[in-house]
């Protein structure tokens, strides 16, 4: 029984209004996206934006100065470790391949600087330069070079060349492994939308709002109260 056929009319009118703008959300009129899919997309390259480390990352390549090194790297398959070792050629450094084993003997900072030199690319989608330059796709290369890193942190530390791991690993963490996990995304500053996220932001309060008081007035009029 309706006691209140104000406020549950009321309730139902919110309710209706709330999903035609629900229904109108689901259309691909955003550039032929859907609102959700098109504001995913949009705070996607936002903080894409807000994670481009690569010109921090030579600054801190440029403090190691012109170390050489050699080190011993054992990769899981022979096919990643010759990929590789084209992929350190590239650097100007010397290897010698055995199987899974990759020898490396150079400069630190040439490696490091050519793998964030692929990061950038990678960054910024152009994935034909690195395709181009080691004739392998651009993702199993810049994969490489994750892995590389991450055999090459393990044997600096073996050398207790700790400064020089660390960079190593903040290379392969904030650089290449964010320029692979954010691959096809393009880059965007948060003060180009603003005006799109203060709106997205404070609609969504409202929304959420919008309905939870929907379902109360149509409780309420309906006569469901809840007490204690």
């Amino acid at each position: 029984m309706i006691v209140n056929k104000k406020e549950f009319t009321g309730g139902l009118a919110l309710l209706g209004l709330f999903f035609a703008v629900l229904v109108v959300m689901f259309q691909p009129i955003f550039d032929g996206r859907n609102a959700m899919a098109y504001l995913d997309a949009m705070y996607n390259s936002i903080s894409k934006g807000s994670v481009n480390y690569i010109p921090v990352m030579r600054e801190d390549v440029k403090k190691l100065g012109t170390k050489d090194l050699t080190l011993k790297l054992n990769y899981t398959s022979s096919v990643q470790a010759e990929q590789s070792a084209r992929q350190f050629e590239k650097a100007g450094v010397k290897t010698e391949l055995s199987g899974r084993e990759l020898q490396v003997s150079g400069s630190i900072a040439a490696i490091l600087n050519t793998s964030l030199d692929d990061a950038d690319l990678m960054y910024h989608n152009n994935a034909k330069a690195i395709e181009d330059k080691y004739g392998i796709e651009a993702r199993r290369a810049t994969y490489n070079w994750w892995t590389s890193l991450k055999l090459m942190e393990k044997a600096l530390n073996g050398q207790e060349e700790f400064k020089v791991a660390k960079v190593t690993a903040n290379v392969m963490k904030r650089a290449v492994e964010t320029a692979y996990n954010y691959y096809e995304i393009e880059p965007l500053n948060i003060m180009d939308e603003l005006g799109l996220v203060i709106f997205s932001l404070i609609f969504y309060v409202v929304y959420t709002l919008w309905y939870g008081f929907a379902i109360l007035f149509v409780f309420e009029g309906w006569g469901l109260n809840i007490g204690h």
